[in-house]
């Protein structure tokens, strides 16, 4: 019984708990108001020459046919495009959108079928205890939607941040979705398609953090079961040792 209770505290002592708690901040001051950005996602009837990467923001920036750190591979005997990139947002409403508005020339029936494989923001958090929204997107198929239709994702991202037992924090950003499909039109015809994926942060930032049992109180735990094994079984003996003179007693009364 003695050894069960101990195996019970010391594998609670050597058990890595995970807690979280909320609270509203920035909690990554020092990344100078970036947040980095992961996608893949693939095209695959269109070609790559036409697939491009913007960027707008509330800050004013306006960037048509990003290109630094991402990669085109051509899908399909050159017929679809797989587009592979990382880059940053500024913390502020904005969105970046896949298109073609950086190609030389429009094509004239776009398709914006695709398949997101990746769109994570931050670091790349792979904790066991930790199961949150960090690749909301992974996954999203969409080729059978109308080819000319173009996407919005309405993207409401959380800060979060991860804390170990030396104290060590990485910054990462889950994230909630919500998306829609639509062939627009103006008054001079159609609109060329897009996936939009349109973002705001929240105000709340979602703290994950390791803890361990301390040793002091472990080893207290410990002297206390040992101490209450011992009582107990002190306990025991005087009840029994009790009971065993009162029997002999009665025996011997049944004697006279």
């Amino acid at each position: 019984f003695i050894l069960f209770l101990f195996l019970s505290e010391l594998t609670g002592f050597i058990t890595t708990e995970v807690v979280n708690e909320l609270y509203v901040d920035d909690p990554d001051k020092d990344s100078g108001g970036k947040i980095d950005v992961s996608l893949n996602i693939s095209l695959p009837n269109l070609h790559c020459e036409l697939v491009g990467l913007d960027i707008q923001d509330e800050m004013g920036r306006h960037e048509v046919g990003h290109i630094d750190n991402s990669m085109k591979i051509p899908l399909n005997n050159g017929a679809g495009c797989r587009f592979e990139g990382q880059f940053s947002i500024n913390k502020v409403p904005g969105n970046f959108h896949v298109s073609t508005h950086s190609a030389t020339a429009q094509p004239q029936n776009p398709d914006m079928t695709h398949v997101i494989h990746k769109l994570s923001f931050g670091d790349t958090l792979q904790v066991q205890n930790v199961h949150g929204a960090f690749n909301a997107l992974g996954g999203a198929d969409r080729l059978t939607s109308n080819p000319l239709a173009s996407h919005d994702y309405i993207l409401k991202i959380v800060p979060t941040v991860y804390e170990d037992k030396s104290g060590k924090q990485r910054y990462s950003y889950q994230y909630t979705v919500a998306n829609k499909e639509y062939v627009a039109y103006s008054h001079t015809g159609r609109i060329i398609p897009a996936i939009w994926f349109r973002y705001d942060l929240s105000p709340i930032t979602v703290k994950y953090t390791e803890r361990r049992q301390p040793l002091y109180r472990f080893i207290t735990t410990i002297c206390a079961i040992i101490g209450g094994t011992f009582t107990v079984a002190g306990i025991l003996d005087s009840c029994i040792f009790t009971a065993s003179e009162a029997w002999k007693k009665i025996q011997l009364g049944k004697m006279h």
